[in-house]
C-alpha cells in the first residue's frame, strides 16, 4: 500500500485512514462491537456482573445515579430505544430525579448481557465529562502555616509586584491551603458513602500500619513551579515533606489512590501522587473559589485562557522560604466548592490516623 495514499475506510458517517504501518507494529485487541446482536456476547465480560433467571427470561439491575439517567435515555428516547431494540430487551430507568436502580430484562441472555455493557461504556465515557465534586486532601490551613503564608503573600507582593502577571488575586485563600491526593466523580449520596467505607477500609488494611497511630509530622517549605518556564508561570507550589525523611506520607498517598482507582470512584492520572501545596494560581484571577481537576494539568485546553506570571524573582527570592512544621492527623474527603466553619472545604468523610 502507498503509504502517502493509505486506504480508506468509512465508519458511521465518517472517514478514516488505514494506517498500516501501525497495524504491522502492534497486535490489536479483539474488542467488543457495540452493535452486535443479542447473540454476540462471546467477548463481552459476562461474568463482571450478576444476571439473574427468572420467570420470563433474564434481568439484570445497575445501580446508576439520576444525574445520569439522560445519557441513556437519549435525545427523545433514542438511545433507549436503539439499545432495546438491538439487544432485543427492555430497559426501566426511574422517573428523572429519582434514585434507583436501572433493571434490564430480556428472554436472551446475551441480550442482557448485551444491553448491560453498552450502557456500563455510555455510563464510564459521560462519567468522565462530569466535574469533579470532591477531593481526597489534607488540610493544610493551620494557624502556622497560614501565617506564614500571609507573610509569603505580603512580601512577594512587596518585592516582586512589578514583575509581569503578579498580582494579589493569584493567591490561594489561606483557609483552603492543603494537598489534594486525587478527585472524585461522587453524583449521589450512595457514591458519596461508597468512598466514606472505601476510606474506612484503607485505615484498617494500611494506613495505621503505616502512621502508627500517630498524626504525621510533615514540613512546608521551599517553592517550585509547574510548567517548563519560569517566566511563564501558572501554577507555584509550597513542597511538603516529612519531617523524619522518610517516605511514610508519600507511601500512604499512593496507596490511597491505587485503593481508590481499583474501586472505580477515581481516574488514575499519575504514577505517583505529587505531594504539593498551591499557594499560587492563574486560575484565581477570575474565579478565587476556583479548583482545577489536578493542579498539575498542563493540556493547553487549561491554560489557553490564562495570563501567565513571571515566577523567576519569586522563585529566586523564596526558593527556600519556611511555611512552617504540621501535623497531619486526618485524609478528608472534601467537598468541591464548599466552606465549613473555619473556612476550610465541608468534610463528607475523614480516615483519621489516632
Amino acid at each position: 500500500m502507498d503509504v502517502l495514499r493509505p486506504t480508506l475506510i468509512r465508519i458511521g458517517g465518517r472517514i478514516y485512514r488505514k494506517n498500516l504501518i501501525q497495524e504491522q507494529a502492534y497486535q490489536p485487541e479483539e474488542e467488543e462491537d457495540f452493535c452486535a446482536g443479542p447473540g454476540d456476547c462471546a467477548d463481552e465480560p459476562c461474568d463482571a456482573f450478576v444476571v439473574e433467571e427468572t420467570e420470563k427470561g433474564f434481568q439484570c439491575r445497575v445501580e446508576v445515579p439520576s444525574l445520569l439517567y439522560k445519557y441513556i435515555i437519549g435525545k427523545k428516547g433514542e438511545t433507549k430505544k436503539r439499545l432495546e431494540t438491538e439487544t432485543r430487551t427492555s430497559i426501566s430507568i426511574p422517573r428523572p430525579g429519582v434514585e434507583g436502580e436501572i433493571v434490564i430484562t430480556g428472554q436472551q441472555r446475551g441480550g442482557v448481557i448485551s444491553a448491560r455493557t453498552r450502557i456500563d461504556v455510555l455510563l464510564e465515557s459521560f462519567r468522565k465529562k462530569q466535574p469533579f465534586t470532591h477531593f481526597l486532601s489534607f488540610a493544610l490551613n493551620q494557624p502556622v502555616i497560614q501565617e506564614k503564608f500571609l507573610q509569603f503573600r505580603e512580601e512577594v507582593l512587596e518585592k516582586c509586584s512589578k514583575d509581569h502577571g503578579v498580582s494579589s488575586s493569584l493567591f490561594q485563600n489561606p483557609a483552603k491551603l492543603h494537598l489534594t491526593l486525587g478527585t472524585l466523580v461522587l453524583l449521589n449520596e450512595q457514591e458519596i458513602q461508597k468512598a466514606c467505607d472505601l476510606l474506612q477500609r484503607c485505615k484498617e488494611d494500611f494506613v495505621d500500619q503505616i502512621a502508627g497511630g500517630k498524626p504525621l509530622t510533615v514540613e512546608v517549605a521551599g517553592v517550585e513551579y509547574m510548567n517548563d518556564d519560569p517566566a511563564m508561570t501558572d501554577v507555584l507550589y509550597a513542597k511538603v515533606h516529612m519531617k523524619d525523611g522518610s517516605d511514610r506520607l508519600q507511601v500512604i498517598a499512593d496507596k490511597l489512590v491505587e485503593r481508590f482507582v481499583a474501586s472505580g470512584l477515581m481516574l488514575k492520572e499519575w504514577d505517583r501522587v505529587k505531594l504539593h501545596a498551591t499557594v499560587m494560581n492563574t486560575v484565581f484571577r477570575k474565579d478565587p473559589s476556583a479548583e482545577e481537576r489536578n493542579s498539575t494539568v498542563t493540556a493547553k485546553s487549561s491554560f489557553k485562557e490564562r495570563e501567565s506570571f513571571n515566577g523567576r524573582n519569586i522563585l529566586k527570592l523564596f526558593e527556600n522560604f519556611y511555611f512552617g512544621e504540621v501535623q497531619l492527623d486526618s485524609v478528608r474527603l472534601s467537598q468541591r466548592f464548599s466552606s465549613d466553619a473555619s473556612g476550610y472545604y465541608a468534610t463528607s468523610g475523614q480516615l483519621t490516623f489516632s
